[in-house]
């Protein structure tokens, strides 16, 4: 049925286009193992993180959208891997308004059409509000009105995700604007998003967007409109590598399961990319002590069914939120006519005391208090250890395992340095969570028996073993 619908929509040809996608920054190779796994073809990795690209030939278009590790959508309309940018940045904002005329849209605007025809109607997120952008953090969603012709698919920005904390010049968001219209009765609307990073460039973005925007808008007759857009056309430039493209998703695909957000919900995608690291097994019993909005056990409850999630936390408005996220998805699978229930259950409890048998959890995977948005860097020299302490206790000695997100680095290598060998760390990934430099941590639960081991170890050794844990941090990184 697919296919039958894409070659109508492209006039009988299959076409092979590359499609870009942003990722939550340090989860690329998860985004394109995948990729590989479930569409049957090789991602390349970007050297502007957060972003990788693949081959697709039209009739897989409707799979790109089943891929849970990537954000935001794009096709490709052309790469330039070592653009000569010229030193004026009058010669380089000319040289933008000629190219917009000289690039190959054909392909890329078929795509576009198709991906029209194969998105289902959503209830868009109304108003025009932009998340407002930080030095140094992630763009957020740009949020959008409904356009007037609903069959066209809705574009916000595919900024969001790439830019770490090393970007200090990216995730600048732009719009050309004007009144002026070509006549005719389908008139289509479009923006151009400029996402910029690197520090050897004469121009902004807002410039860039501008001029390469009235070139678009002068070679297509468009109208150029930046909230209620038909087409959004993305420029974007790290360093001497530049990409143009056209976005396909009208919301980014991480907002998937949450309908209840909190003050900290973590994105789905980002949940996802935790979930594939510790490689969840037939009947694990997995477990988030501090679940919050429940984003990390839904998302596995989802993609992961054969395991079994608990879901906990102290708080009885994060349990509520928790609870109401579960029902949301167990209702619309329902609406759906497909199977409703989810191996998932929600309790209140106090993180330090689990109600939880000694050695009975597979795998523990959370969200910690960062001591920025929720809780304090001084609470959090206290809570951790006491925590991991209780994390070692109900997990399972010899194969147990832990993925453990937070951004307080220092007060949580003295932890697992205090922990008298009961967790082993194994690897750590670093992201960028809301503009915060954070890392991913996978231990191993060593083969010791809990209470068998001293439980704090002396301050000397602990010190030893904190500088080895932020060498091999900066290995990893």
């Amino acid at each position: 049925n697919h296919s039958s619908t894409e070659i109508d929509a492209t006039s009988g040809d299959i076409i092979t286009v590359t499609i870009g996608a942003t990722v939550p920054t340090g989860f690329e190779h998860t985004a394109a193992e995948e990729i590989k796994e479930k569409i049957g073809v090789d991602a390349r990795i970007s050297k502007d993180r957060g972003r990788v690209f693949f081959p697709i030939t039209t009739d897989k278009l409707f799979q790109v959208h089943l891929l849970k590790s990537v954000d935001n959508l794009f096709v490709v309309v052309e790469e330039y891997h070592h653009y000569q940018f010229k030193e004026s940045k009058d010669e380089t904002l000319m040289e933008l308004q000629q190219l917009a005329s000289k690039l190959p849209w054909t392909n890329a605007l078929e795509v576009w059409k198709l991906n029209g025809t194969l998105k289902k109607k959503k209830g868009h997120r109304r108003g025009g509000n932009v998340a407002k952008s930080k030095p140094n953090c992630e763009t957020g969603d740009v949020t959008v009105a409904d356009t007037e012709q609903q069959e066209l698919p809705q574009a916000v920005s595919a900024a969001e995700g790439q830019t770490g904390a090393e970007d200090t010049h990216g995730g600048e968001t732009c719009t050309q604007d004007s009144d002026e219209a070509a006549p005719g009765a389908k008139l289509i609307k479009f923006r151009v998003t400029c996402n910029r990073a690197g520090d050897k460039h004469s121009f902004s973005s807002n410039e860039a967007a501008r001029d390469f925007g009235g070139a678009v808008q002068e070679f297509f007759q468009w109208k150029a409109d930046m909230t209620k857009f038909d087409i959004e056309v993305l420029l974007n430039i790290h360093n001497e590598e530049v990409v143009i493209g056209i976005a396909l998703t009208e919301e980014s695909l991480h907002r998937r399961n949450i309908s209840h957000f909190g003050p900290t919900t973590l994105r789905s995608t980002l949940c996802y990319g935790m979930l594939r690291l510790c490689k969840p097994q037939a009947s694990d019993i997995i477990l988030d002590p501090m679940c919050g909005t429940g984003a990390i056990p839904l998302e596995g409850a989802i993609e992961f069914n054969s395991s079994y999630y608990v879901a906990g936390d102290n708080n009885d408005m994060a349990v509520n939120r928790t609870v109401n996220n579960i029902c949301h998805i167990q209702k619309r699978r329902a609406d759906k006519g497909s199977v409703s229930g989810l191996p998932i259950d929600t309790v209140q409890w106090d993180l330090c005391n689990l109600p939880i048998r000694t050695s009975s959890v597979d795998i523990i995977i959370t969200d910690m208090p960062f001591g920025k948005r929720m809780g304090s860097r001084k609470k959090n020299w206290d809570l951790y250890p006491s925590c991991l302490r209780e994390m070692a206790r109900v997990c399972r000695p010899g194969s147990g395992k832990a993925v453990l997100l937070t951004q307080d680095k220092k007060c949580f290598s003295k932890a697992i340095s205090r922990m008298g060998g009961l967790w082993r760390k194994q690897h750590t990934v670093w992201v960028n969570v809301g503009g915060l430099h954070a890392g991913v941590y996978l231990l191993k639960r060593t083969g010791d028996v809990f209470g068998q081991t001293p439980e704090d170890v002396y301050e000397s050794r602990g010190t030893v073993n904190t500088q080895e844990n932020e060498k091999d941090d900066k290995e990893l990184s």
